[in-house]
């Protein structure tokens, strides 16, 4: 059977609130929100008894979700926040922008900090990193055909 596609990422904060508000001005859409508890979702995180908070935010293409997570139960044991962009598993979601410069402006607004610089790639883009809220990592990507 062929894989059909990526149903999401999912990104643990502690704040769901500030991170619903930073991604929907980096433009995702609020899909919905919800809680999950039970045995059946322990079951299938392997955390047994479990009590999550979530937020699914949708690209305006609507082929991309995020799914953030604000774990009430149990408490968050590991905080890979301040990892540098060398380390190993899960870094960052890049996210392809109009314009690198206005959607930083709109971000630092909301306390998104530049990592290193916005470079340019050959002809084809132009790039950055962002931590934002949590220190959450995102790349930005502006095409530039």
């Amino acid at each position: 059977m062929a894989l059909k596609r990526m149903d999401n990422v999912g990104i643990v904060v502690e704040d769901l609130d500030v991170a619903i508000d930073f991604f929907r001005e980096l433009g995702l859409e609020l899909e919905g929100r919800a809680t999950i508890e039970g045995e059946w979702a322990g079951r299938v995180t392997g955390l047994g008894d479990q009590h999550v908070e979530i937020a699914m935010m949708r690209t305006p293409d609507g082929h991309s979700r995020l799914e953030l997570s604000r774990f009430l139960r149990p408490t968050v044991v590991a905080d890979h926040r301040d990892a540098p962009v060398n380390a190993l598993g899960y870094l960052r979601a890049m996210f392809t922008v109009d314009d690198v410069d206005e959607t930083l402006g709109r971000l630092r607004v909301r306390g998104a900090e530049l990592v290193g610089e916005v470079v340019q790639y050959q002809e084809s883009y132009r790039l950055c990193y962002i931590r934002g809220p949590e220190g959450l990592l995102v790349g930005l990507a502006q095409e530039l055909n």
